[in-house]
């Protein structure tokens, strides 16, 4: 009897496994952008760029050598002038990147440091201070431009974060890390400089 309850508590202790829920539907990438962004992402595109990079022809956008986006009167943030942008700020980082590794380069190598005339070497320290500064500004601008490379891919990158409305291509190519059109940010200005002010 007890050899037949040992076997029943047995049984009762295996469990049995349990059927998973069915797996949701991957969320489309243009929930939380403004609306005019999310009008323009397209899901196909989104979804070709979450499969990783496809090297098939159709998938492929080329920039002509003599492309301007300002003259460009195709559909604002058309593939021609995403990619146009991408490999501008690409490009962008790798200068800064670039500099950056050289400043690190003679900053080591460098001796300047270690001259004994304390004018020399204030002189010398006053230099390498203001290069690290410089350096510190640009690692923050290439956190910018990684952020802008981020919203190309998610498709709100050219429309501002705070209206939702295109930001000028004119506005774009001088400063392709913007976030904010010229009137939100001549505003977003008038209100820091009031705050600064009280």
């Amino acid at each position: 009897m007890a050899s037949k309850n040992a076997k029943t508590n047995k049984k009762a202790a295996v469990k049995k496994p349990v059927a998973k829920p069915a797996a949701k539907k991957p969320a489309e990438k243009t929930k939380g952008l403004p609306k005019a962004a999310a009008k323009a992402a397209k899901p196909a595109e989104i979804r070709a760029r979450d499969t990783g990079p496809d090297t098939s022809a159709a998938s492929i956008t080329i920039v002509p050598p003599d492309y301007n986006p300002k003259k460009d009167k195709g559909e604002f943030m058309n593939p021609v002038m995403k990619e146009y942008f991408r490999l501008k700020l690409i490009r962008w980082r790798e200068e800064l990147l670039r500099e950056s590794s050289e400043t690190i380069h003679v900053t080591l190598q460098g001796t300047e440091l270690q001259k004994p005339d304390l004018a020399d070497r204030a002189s010398a320290e006053t230099d390498h201070a203001l290069e690290l500064r410089t350096r510190d500004r640009e690692r923050k601008l290439i956190s910018k431009i990684n952020e802008a490379l981020l919203r190309i891919d998610e498709g709100a990158y050219g429309y501002c974060e705070e209206t939702g409305e295109p930001i000028t291509v004119a506005r774009l190519d001088a400063r392709p890390i913007a976030t904010l059109s010229l009137e939100a940010q001549e505003r977003h200005e008038r209100l820091e400089k009031t705050h600064r002010d009280e």
